[in-house]
This record gives C-alpha cells, structure tokens and sequence, in this order.
C-alpha cells in the first residue's frame, strides 16, 4: 500500500493520508509478519510515532524534507546515535552507539523515519543471513529458504512491506544478492559514492552503503540524499552528485550493452537462470538496444581475488574486539592472554573466525606476497579490463546470481559453495563501480531472481534511468 516512496511522498503532500497513519501501517505489517521472518531486531515504535507527528507538521508547512513520509529500516551494522548496534554478533551484544552514521544523519536531515534495526550475517559476513548471532531471516517467500546475505533482514523487511527502504551495506553483493532472492531492487553505488563513516567495517576498500526499494525511483531518491563528500571518511569523493531524480530520456538505438559470455555459459549458473537471461538479451535487442558478448577472461579469479583481499582487511579491522579495546570480554578469563583469546573464541561466531584466520594467514610473513600481494594485482588486472570494456559500451549486463534463492542450510557445509553465491556481485566490488539488481523475472515455482546491471564509476545517473525504463517497459510486456 505505502511500499513506494515517492508515491507515499506524493499522497502525504496532496494531503490524502497522514504521515501517522503510515507509520502505523508499517508497525502492523512488522508485528504481523516479524516473527516468521525474524528481519527486524529492534522496532523503534514510539520514536517513530513521535517522529510521525513532528514530520506532519512540517508537511502541513510545506517545509517537509525530500524525504518526508520515507519509513526507513537499517541493516545492523549502521550506527544510529543512542541506539543499539551489534552486527549481530555476540561481540557487539548490547553495544549502544555513541553518534549517528553521516547517512542516517542525511536522512534524518530529509524528514526519513528509521523505524527499527535490521537482521544481518556476522559482521556483514555471509551470503544467507545464517550467521547472525540472533537467528536466521527467513524469505517472505518461502520461509524454509534464506532471504540471502548479508543484508538478509533488509531485503525481507522491504519484500514483506514492514518498511519502504532499508539501508544496507554491499562488499561483495550483500544488497544486490538479497534484492534478487527477494523480488526487490538493490543498489551498490560506485565506491566513495556514500560515506562509510559509522559502518562498522568489514573489508575497507569494498565496503558501501546503499538502498533497498521496491522500484528504482526510491532508490534513486535515497542515494540522492546520502550520496556526497563527507570530511569524517577520506575515501569518500568529492565528484559531484548528479540530481538522479530528473529522469533523461533512454534512446534504445543509442544505448551499447556488454555481456560477459564466460558468465552465460558458466558451471554455477542454473537453467532457469539462465533461460531468464537469455530471454532478456533477446528482449534488449528487440527495443533496439546494442546487445553484444565480450570476453572476460577473469571470471575464475573473481571470487579468490575477493576472499583473498577481503579477510586480509577483516583480520585487521576486527583486531580491535579484544576485549580490551572494545566487545566482548570472556567471564572466564584470567589473565592477558586468556582475555584475548577467550574473549575472541566466544565473542566471534564460527564464519567470522574463519575469515579472520583466513585473513592474517595471507597477511602473513612468507605468504603475504603469494596471496595479498598477488590478490592486489589480480584486482588490478580485473580493474583494467572493465574500463576497456566501458571504453566501449555503456554497461555489462548479468545475472544477479546463479539460482533462486536456496534452503537454509543446503550449503552450510561448505563455505567454498556459500562464497560462490558471489561470482557475479564481487566483480563490482572488485572494480568499484556502481551496480544494481532489477527483480525481473519468477521462475515456475514464483520464486524471484534479479538480472544486474554496472555502469562505469559515477555513473549511477545512466543506471538508474536505464533501469527505470527497463521496470516500466517490461512490466509491460
């Protein structure tokens, strides 16, 4: 009913509901659906009712923000100021923060309303939303399968209709991968697009926040707010943030689409996945678009190149739950040494420890240039390569990921399956270029899977005005 922002916007300002009445919508769909779900950890209730009556009055003003009537949910590991955040980990269990993120501030700025705390794998660690400290999100779907990871408890609010955006982070496909196996539209900005300060870190140098939505002109709307330079993170950029909310004109005829054929004809990619794609080229190069296949010769080392690098940076940045510094610290230590390791082996879940172990492995003297070192310059060859291709076209077209979203617990067994879950998303992350998932298709069982679509850096504006033209064009066919 109040799923789209935007149309949520227009309603609240031709008077027709009251921003009250929407936020008590949302409390009833979360105390409806939440506990078969388990998306939402926290329900700021009251905050968001009080937050309700002071936006109306603004509204009733005129002098509302861009965001006024956006009821907003964030993934666990975004700070907000005097609230709980964990990252879902024992580690963090009842840590309350001290200051708000720069996007939550931006969006508080714009009259948004945060109205709870969202369910994630460990630290962001994960592609199934299975190793929260607190217990699997389920998909709105079908609850016997995962909602995906790591913002799993973002895209389930956003599917189930608890909340009209959710705020997640994305290293390796964490929104992107949850938005197709949920039905939703999921957006990783190019990197220092958003600003990292007030995530907890994860892997650094891939780390980005981004919006999840029911259609691409909420998240547009969203990134437009967060998007920008912020003096608290360094990596941010300073390139101008284009105005995403004045649509341009897609001249089919005009526009050059890449597809990377290795990725078509790969192992992992299942049939009906790949039948969707397939029709979807097909479908391209009807409207008139340039539709070709380029090779890429990288895809193999895609998913190693971003295991290798991203647990090296976790090692590091997750040194500092000791309890000493900062989380947990074990009852049962007795001196310096069992603090450190007593306090880790029991703060930190099994997922996050390995990576961890993984990470200062490669980190390690006498491998740290076998591994890091070449991981640094595989990234920089799969870098390379992408710009060629968008010297020549305008975007790369894939799959999300490779199948609908699967059973909890299928591929616990095996965290080699589970990090192939990646194989298309890390590639943006890798190159540090914009993407978005598009919830086009349902195979025959009605469960969603989403095509992707990456621009070259900054330039989120072609993307989302190709993406809108895609939702509406092939809603119609």
């Amino acid at each position: 009913m109040f799923e789209s922002i935007i149309q949520t916007n227009n309603l609240l300002r031709n008077s027709e509901i009251g921003l009250v009445d929407v936020v008590a919508y949302f409390l009833k769909k979360i105390e409806e659906n939440n506990d078969g779900l388990n998306a939402f950890l926290e329900v700021f209730s009251e905050e968001a009712l009080e937050a309700a009556k002071s936006i109306q009055k603004k509204i009733d003003e005129g002098k509302a923000g861009k965001l006024a009537g956006a009821v907003i949910g964030l993934k666990d590991n975004i700070v907000y100021q005097n609230h709980k955040v964990t990252a879902c980990s024992k580690m963090l269990e009842d840590f309350e923060s001290l200051y708000s993120a720069t996007v939550v501030e931006r969006l508080l700025t714009e009259d948004a309303i945060i109205i709870g705390r969202l369910n994630c794998d460990e630290f962001a660690m994960g592609s199934a939303n299975e190793t929260s400290y607190f217990g699997r999100a389920n998909n709105p779907y079908d609850v016997s399968r995962t909602p995906g990871g790591s913002s799993g408890g973002a895209a389930a609010a956003v599917a189930a209709g608890m909340c009209n955006a959710a705020l997640g982070s994305d290293t390796g496909g964490s929104i992107r991968q949850p938005a197709s196996f949920t039905g939703i539209v999921g957006v990783k900005p190019t990197y220092g697009r958003v600003s990292r300060y007030g995530l907890i870190a994860y892997a650094s140098s891939f780390d980005q926040i981004g919006p999840l939505t029911v259609d691409v002109e909420s998240s547009a709307a969203i990134l437009s707010v967060i998007a920008g330079r912020d003096p608290m993170d360094s990596t941010s950029s300073s390139v101008e943030v284009e105005r995403y909310e004045d649509w341009g004109t897609v001249i089919p005829s005009e526009v050059k689409i890449a597809y990377i054929e290795d990725i078509v004809t790969h192992d992992s990619i299942s049939p009906e996945v790949r039948r969707g794609f397939e029709d979807l080229v097909r479908k391209l190069k009807d409207m008139g678009f340039v539709v070709e296949a380029v090779n890429f010769p990288y895809v193999d080392y895609l998913v190693p190149t971003y295991y290798v690098l991203t647990t090296a940076e976790a090692s590091s940045n997750l040194a500092r739950y000791d309890g000493v510094h900062f989380g947990y610290r074990s009852p049962e230590a007795y001196d310096m040494e069992s603090v450190y390791v007593k306090s880790r082996s029991e703060g930190f879940g099994l997922e996050v420890k390995r990576r961890i172990m993984t990470g200062t492995f490669v980190l390690s003297a006498g491998y740290i240039d076998q591994y890091y070192g070449k991981g640094q310059k595989v990234r920089r060859l799969i870098a390379d390569k992408t710009r060629e291709i968008f010297s020549k076209y305008d975007f790369i077209l894939t799959p999300t990921t490779p199948h609908v979203a699967f059973e909890h617990g299928s591929k616990g067994d095996d965290p080699i399956k589970m990090y192939l879950e990646d194989i298309y998303t890390v590639h943006a992350n890798i190159a540090g270029i914009p993407a978005i998932s598009l919830p086009l298709f349902k195979n025959a069982n009605g469960l969603p899977f989403g095509m992707q679509l990456m621009a070259n850096k900054f330039e989120e504006k072609k993307m989302f005005d190709l993406s809108r033209f895609l939702e509406r064009e092939l809603k119609k066919a």
